[in-house]
């Protein structure tokens, strides 16, 4: 079977790995010149069922609001008339319940975890690298107030099987030995062994060459998609500005562009960019660096180790499909980086970068056929793309082949 996998970001090549072991002839289409450079490009790298929390919960709509006035918050709203932005919003809000962001946040974790899982797989059948970290991360608190709300939030994610513990400052500072020096700053932290980091671009074009080589996978770059040829209830070729390309089976993987395309086959997309931003730093020698991936959860920055670099990020904001970016955007996060690991990297060759993760609402992503019946989606994975992106590749080349995936799908499948 010919199977056409829309976008090479690390969603789609993922999938596209998948399909072609599965002994499907695959072609990836992508507008920009290589994998990786939209989304995938410089993320914050983390491997975090532990983070696998809804973003819509009870307290989003506050800091919504305060986000109006004190660009601090977490999540910036900067209202425009962008009629999607609005719809977007009211679902959003509609999903703000304890009993929503509950159910939100177990099938996030449960798919996280199985992508996981398979995400090693990958690496091991291929032997791709990808400055991979075990070890687990840290989710680092600096008041009494905020650790013990941490601390009780992780019983959701147990629930769903998933190793947790809360620390003192003490053994935050054994587990990560670079946080010694500030140990003083924090409460404490919650710590989740099997979580891991990675650098997604690295994993996707090292992914991208194994399977052009080794697999037979053709990759179309520099190819923009401009529509659909169907033919009854089956899409029969993928219009592009260099012409037609046929398939017998289509699988969407285009972040936040899935919608515009979608539309013109009758599908509506709950997907709305939210701009986050990250800064990459050389270690250049420097003796003290983080052992192990993190957040900052009072500042909410992550950081990640990926060899001789760290990674800082960043931001949730609602800025449309702006990505441009000026060195002050940065000055946050990198205040926040010196106070955490004072000799952690040289601050003064900082790398920065701005992408959009493509949200649902739900903050799950968008599985499965629409209206036509070789058209499958596979977007929409937020803030956990590279997280949840193994996973859903694996559950996709299932579906492309009739067979059962190995979760529950529930929430998740394309209205």
């Amino acid at each position: 079977m010919r199977a056409i996998v829309l976008g090479a970001g690390v969603v789609g090549v993922t999938a596209a790995y998948e399909l072609a072991k599965d002994g499907h002839e695959v072609t990836v289409i992508d507008r920009l010149g290589e994998p990786a450079a939209g989304t995938s490009f410089a993320n914050a790298g983390l491997i975090a069922p532990g983070h696998a929390y809804s973003w819509a919960s009870p307290r989003a709509p506050g800091i919504l609001w305060r986000s109006l006035f004190d660009s601090s918050q977490a999540l910036r709203f900067r209202p425009n008339l962008d009629p999607r932005l609005w719809a977007w919003t009211w679902k959003f809000l509609r999903n703000c319940t304890a009993e929503r962001a509950r159910l939100n946040t177990k099938r996030k974790v449960r798919l996280c975890i199985y992508s996981q899982g398979e995400l090693r797989r990958v690496a091991s059948e291929t032997g791709v690298a990808y400055d991979g970290l075990e070890g687990g991360l840290l989710y680092l608190y600096r008041s009494p107030q905020s650790f013990a709300r941490g601390a009780g939030n992780t019983r959701i994610l147990a629930e769903e099987g998933l190793e947790l513990r809360a620390v003192d400052r003490d053994e935050m500072a054994r587990i990560d030995p670079a946080l010694a020096p500030v140990k003083e700053q924090f409460a404490g932290a919650v710590f989740c062994p099997s979580d891991a980091s990675g650098d997604a671009r690295v994993f996707t074009r090292a992914l991208a060459r194994h399977c052009a080589e080794r697999l037979g996978v053709t990759f179309k770059f520099g190819t923009e998609i401009t529509g659909f040829e169907t033919d009854g209830d089956r899409v029969t070729g993928l219009a592009t500005r260099s012409g037609t390309v046929a398939g017998d089976e289509f699988v969407m993987c285009l972040g936040v562009f899935s919608p515009f395309l979608a539309r013109s086959l009758g599908v509506s997309l709950p997907i709305y960019p939210v701009k986050g931003y990250s800064v990459t730093l050389p270690l250049d020698g420097h003796s003290n660096p983080p052992g192990i991936g993190g957040v900052d959860e009072d500042n909410l920055v992550a950081y990640a180790r990926f060899g001789d670099r760290i990674r800082a990020t960043a931001t949730a904001e609602f800025a449309g499909y702006d990505t441009s970016h000026r060195p002050s955007d940065f000055a946050y996060m990198l205040g926040v980086m010196r106070r955490l690991f004072p000799d952690g990297a040289n601050y003064e060759r900082p790398s920065y970068w701005a992408g959009l993760r493509p949200m649902t609402p739900e903050g799950t992503p968008i599985l499965g056929r629409g209206r036509y019946r070789n058209m499958m989606f596979n977007t929409g994975h937020g803030h956990m793309g590279w997280t949840m992106s193994a996973g859903a590749a694996r559950i996709t080349a299932d579906l492309v082949s009739g067979r059962k995936p190995a979760i529950d799908l529930s929430g998740m499948l394309v209205a």
